[in-house]
């Protein structure tokens, strides 16, 4: 069973509907980084119930983000929060070069500290 980051990710937005066993499985195993075997031994089942629970759980996971498309949602929010700050220091690397104004260095600074602030 290989190790899919976006599991991680979603266990993040959806993570209170899973059963509280559900949940600590997947913690565990994506972001601690735990074996079936030492997940098993540590919650007390099988390495089979441990392998089942976590299939369970990301299919849940998938399929709520299918229908919400939350964790889709927030990368394009984070994707253009870090283009505008982008676009906001092409702006002011213009301006700087070409002395327009002073005016437009401070709304350009404000912007990428606002876009930043946000994407944090």
């Amino acid at each position: 069973m290989a190790k899919n980051l976006e599991i991680s990710l979603l266990l993040d937005f959806y993570g209170d509907m899973l059963t509280e066993k559900q949940r600590d499985v997947v913690e565990l195993y994506y972001n601690e980084d735990l074996s079936l075997g030492e997940i098993a031994a540590h919650s007390q089942i099988t390495r089979q119930g441990v392998r089942d629970s976590i299939k369970r759980a990301e299919g849940i996971l998938l399929d709520l983000e299918q229908r919400l498309g939350l964790a889709k949602r927030f990368r394009q929010i984070q994707d253009g929060l870090d283009q505008i700050a982008r676009k906001a220091r092409e702006i002011d690397s213009y301006n700087q070069r070409y002395g327009i104004s002073n005016e437009i260095s401070r709304c350009t600074a404000e912007i990428v500290r606002i876009a930043n602030t946000i994407n944090d």
